[in-house]
Order: C-alpha cells, then structure tokens, then sequence
C-alpha cells in the first residue's frame, strides 16, 4: 500500500464558512474550480476541467462519505485517460476561531501511466497551492 499525500493548512475562517467553501460549487467556483453538476449526496457522480479553454484533463469523481462539517470523501478519476482511480478526502476541525483543513488523496500511484503531470509531487505542488494559497485567500479576505 502507498503512503497517501497529506496536506494541512490552518485558515483563519469559522468552519461553517470553510465547509460552504468546501461543498458549495457556488462558492468551489471562487478558488477550486467550477463544478456545475456537483450535488453534496453520497452515491452523485460530478465531473470538471481544469480552468481555461483547454478542457485537456477531464476529471470524474463520486461522492463516497460525508459527514456535515467534518468531512468529504470522493473518487478521482481521469475517465478519457486512464482506468486508474484514487481517493480525495477533505477533513476539517475547529481550532478556537480558525479551522484546520487536511486534504488527503490516496492511491495516486493509479496515474503512474499518465506521466510527469500526475506524479506525486506534481500532486503534492497542486494541492498546496490549491488550498494554501487558493483557499486560504478566498476565505481569509
């Protein structure tokens, strides 16, 4: 078994406001990307691009686990690329006034066939900026 990625950043934000950023596509549109046929009910199957014109990496995922205000586990998939899937878990917890946010994808060794931009630090590069620096700032403005 790998050892799954894990990344962790502290948000000066109550966790109300990071789970509607978390599970919201309303709000998932300001800083992660825009996921119009995204439904928070386990069993619903969303899909997404990357942001642009390119519509280069389809991603597909589904909606495994979710626990109000605490969790939110889904797929992730590249259905046109790969048969291979891994597993993204979004944990948060309280903090006094900020909330921790731990992002953990699993199995990312699924997309070893797809080359340099699905290995693990290309990953580990993605996640951080996405929620160290991307969510961090919508949330913390």
């Amino acid at each position: 078994m790998s050892t799954p990625i894990t990344v962790q950043f502290k948000i000066n934000a109550p966790i109300e406001k990071v789970w509607k950023a978390l599970t919201n596509k309303d709000e998932m549109k300001n800083w992660y990307f825009d996921i119009p046929d995204f439904e928070l009910e386990v069993g619903k199957q969303f899909n997404f691009y990357e942001p642009g014109d390119e519509k280069k990496y389809h991603h597909q995922g589904d909606i495994l686990e979710i626990i109000p205000h605490q969790k939110v586990k889904h797929s992730w998939t590249y259905p046109e690329f790969s048969n291979g899937k891994s597993v993204v878990t979004w944990e948060i917890q309280p903090d006094d006034k900020e909330t921790i946010v731990t992002l953990i994808h699993e199995n990312i060794e699924a997309f070893n066939d797809l080359g340099e931009n699905f290995s693990r630090e290309s990953f580990t590069e993605g996640w951080n900026g996405i929620i160290g620096q991307s969510l961090r700032q919508y949330l913390e403005k």
